[in-house]
């Protein structure tokens, strides 16, 4: 099978969260398939990470950390921004072509036999699919440790199925009620999922719900509760030091592991302090289970090395385009942290937004956050089946004052908004990671 098929074939399964909860949150499943795969999920030891916000760039910056501590380290995240290989990489490197559609063809054919024999009751879904595909690479490549970020909720994605060394639960907000619930405690709820009896979770206050949740689940469980607070900025929120951190590059000195570092992230934003925080507990936690090469300097070099695009990246001006920021602000507590982001390091330059973005998002609230910024709104459609239109988008902000103007797709949004834009201005580009995405693929660069 090539590479293209394999890739088709994933897809003709359907989109990841375009089924019935049922269908999708059935780890019964997921365990019969692994066990026909010889459970590669139990080759390699592993750090589990859920939330509603911050999880993907907590696992970037967990994994730079423990590959700067000369691990060989397996990283799983989702959704895609480009290509679906980079969901699954060991050393920074995505699985190749080659290797996607083996071991696609491996998993297909297993998945296919357990049908025929009744062992399933229907093909395991899209990211039933990728997530085996990741553990029988990671697997494959004797990968020394995975960090692997759950898909959605976590009690019953398909990713629980591993028995994690560290459990790690960043910030919980309202997103996918449809699948996990309409309030934030029993969101909550299926986050705290990912802890084991007896096992470490690491993880930070916030919402008087969650931590009710997270802090009962913890005791039920005879857990060990890890605070990451030692590990956030010793600075006063308010201060001109904070503010400095946020609107730059966060750099600032930090005790750990008994030495003092130098934290130098290049993710931008008040909200990555405390990502920042949970992967620096997180590792100092793996250190304590016997990861000895991961020490405070490889700790600090990690930080400084981690990579995850899309989350306020900011492209320079040149060729013709204006300064461009991408952020996949995705819900309401996203659209927040982009907002004061934004704020903070754009106060004063005209805003000129290109947004788009799933119609099962609280389109709204987004609008109501982010649209006041702007100078005009362009509205559009991302290539995906769960895109809102532009007109669902114009309905959703309807209250706003704010122009929205229509494109017909992200190609014809991008080339108004640079040309609304010109030097002065900045481009936005928001509201969904598949909209990051496709724009990524037509910038230049």
């Amino acid at each position: 099978m090539s590479y293209e098929t394999a890739v088709a074939s994933m897809y003709a399964l359907g989109h990841e969260l375009a089924q019935t909860p049922s269908h999708k949150f059935d780890l019964a499943h997921m365990r019969v398939l692994l066990e026909a795969l010889e459970h590669p999920e139990r080759k390699f030891p592993s750090v589990l990470i859920a939330g509603t916000n911050g999880k993907g760039s907590t696992a970037a910056t967990l994994a730079a950390i423990l590959q700067a501590s000369d691990l060989k380290t397996a990283l799983y995240t989702s959704p895609h921004l480009i290509r679906i290989n980079e969901r699954i990489k060991i050393n920074r490197q995505e699985i190749s072509d080659d290797d996607f559609a083996a071991l696609h063809g491996t998993a297909d054919q297993v998945a296919s036999g357990l049908v025929e024999r009744k062992l399933l009751p229907w093909h395991p879904s899209f990211f039933e699919m990728m997530t085996a595909i990741a553990f029988l690479h990671f697997a494959g490549h004797k990968a020394e440790i995975a960090v692997l970020e759950v898909g959605m909720g976590g009690r019953l994605d398909a990713t629980n199925v591993v028995e994690p060394l560290v459990s790690v639960i960043t910030d919980i907000s309202l997103d996918h009620q449809k699948f996990l619930g309409n309030t934030v405690a029993e969101i909550a709820r299926e986050k705290a999922g990912i802890i084991r009896p007896g096992g470490v979770v690491v993880t930070l206050p916030q919402q008087p719900e969650a931590n009710d949740v997270i802090g009962n689940t913890i005791l039920e469980m005879d857990a060990i509760g890890v605070n990451a607070v030692p590990y956030v900025p010793p600075v006063s929120p308010g201060s001109a030091q904070y503010l400095a951190l946020s609107i730059q590059k966060s750099k600032y000195p930090l005790e750990v592991m008994g030495k003092q570092i130098l934290v130098e992230s290049p993710l931008v934003g008040r909200h990555q302090l405390r990502n920042v925080a949970l992967a620096v507990a997180a590792a100092s936690e793996l250190a304590k289970k016997g990861f000895n090469t991961i020490t405070a300097e490889s700790i600090e070099r990690g930080i400084r090395e981690t990579r995850w695009p899309g989350r306020f990246q900011v492209l320079p001006p040149g060729a013709g385009w204006p300064e461009i920021v991408l952020d996949v602000a995705h819900n309401p507590a996203g659209a927040w942290a982009l907002r004061s982001a934004l704020s903070e390091r754009y106060e004063g330059r005209p805003l000129f937004f290109v947004f788009g973005a799933m119609r099962d998002k609280a389109i709204s609230e987004m609008a109501e956050i982010l649209f006041p910024l702007a100078e005009i709104v362009i509205a559009t459609q991302p290539e995906n089946p769960r895109a809102a239109t532009v007109e669902e988008v114009r309905l959703a902000a309807q209250r706003m004052s704010v122009e929205i103007e229509a494109a017909a797709d992200v190609g014809a949004a991008l080339d108004r908004a640079r040309a609304m834009a010109g030097r002065g201005g900045l481009m936005v580009i928001t509201g969904s990671i598949y909209l990051v995405g496709e724009a990524m693929r037509l910038l230049p660069g």
